[in-house]
């Protein structure tokens, strides 16, 4: 097991990509491997990864908790975790499939702002990582964050503190472009805020390779990402929102299809290769 928690955020400038569900599913996936894994809601106030895991009731009736992921973010943090016996624990939830969660808060919506008011860039987006290191990365093996579909303070916190970045895109006309998107982003982050963030993972979900336009856009992913798109790829399956509806992963239901197993496989086997990939990077 690593000394200190390997980190990844699932992020992609644009929403609808399975972003929060490859989270999930990877933490789970991990934590069936035997990782201790954390998982951080940083997508938006609407608890998507809460959702994901029947949680959602447990968390509204909890808004008025304190502190909360926002907390974390601001300048009297350290002051806040010295006063309080558990500051840590008191962020957590367990999701009842393994992993930890940090869920998110509807203070998320004005985070972003707060954050643009810091003229230091250094500062404005070092804080969360300043928080996992300090407070949570002895902890767990892995951290996985869920970052918001759209470039934003928050998500450039998220980036930073992750280093490494799992890429989830949906066959489409456009996904390809966006990939593309995120790896000259990556490095215009790397040329003016001094910070290298990897893309260690691009994750194909809903690929049919069976088909003529499936194959087509596997190898077109194959000639342009050649060390980082994950080795297994996500095939559709109904039962990733039957999961949901019942306030779980896939690995929950006790009845599944074959698209279902075959996308627990999947699961599995690209959640041992991040690892690999995120230790070597370290």
């Amino acid at each position: 097991m690593p000394d200190s928690a390997l980190r990844a955020a699932t992020f992609l400038d644009k929403g609808g990509v399975g972003k929060t569900t490859a989270t999930a599913h990877l933490g789970v996936a991990l934590d069936r491997h035997g990782y201790d894994v954390l998982l951080l809601d940083l997508a938006g106030k609407q608890g998507d990864l809460a959702k994901h895991f029947g949680l959602w009731e447990d968390v509204q009736a909890g808004e008025d908790r304190w502190p909360n992921i926002t907390t974390v973010f601001q300048d009297q943090w350290e002051k806040i975790a010295e006063k309080l016996p558990t500051p840590v624990d008191d962020l957590i939830m367990p999701t009842g499939e393994g992993p930890d969660l940090i869920p998110a808060h509807e203070s998320l919506d004005g985070l972003d702002a707060t954050l643009g008011n810091i003229d230091d860039a250094a500062e404005r987006y070092s804080r969360l990582d300043e928080f996992l290191t300090g407070y949570v990365a002895d902890d767990y093996d892995v951290i996985l964050l869920d970052l918001p579909g759209s470039t934003s303070n928050i998500a450039y916190n998220g980036l930073w503190a992750a280093g490494h970045v799992v890429a989830p895109v949906r066959p489409g006309p456009f996904e390809a472009g966006q990939a593309e998107q995120l790896r000259q982003d990556l490095e215009t982050i790397r040329n003016e805020q001094g910070v290298s963030i990897e893309l260690v993972m691009v994750l194909l979900n809903e690929v049919d390779e069976r088909t003529k336009a499936g194959k087509t856009y596997l190898e077109e992913f194959q000639t342009e990402y050649p060390d980082s798109l994950a080795p297994t790829q996500i095939p559709s399956s109904q039962d990733v929102q039957n999961a949901q509806m019942n306030g779980g992963t896939l690995f929950a239901l006790e009845r599944r299809s074959k698209t279902a197993d075959r996308a627990i496989e999947a699961y599995e086997t690209d959640a041992e290769v991040l690892v690999d990939r995120l230790g070597a990077e370290e």
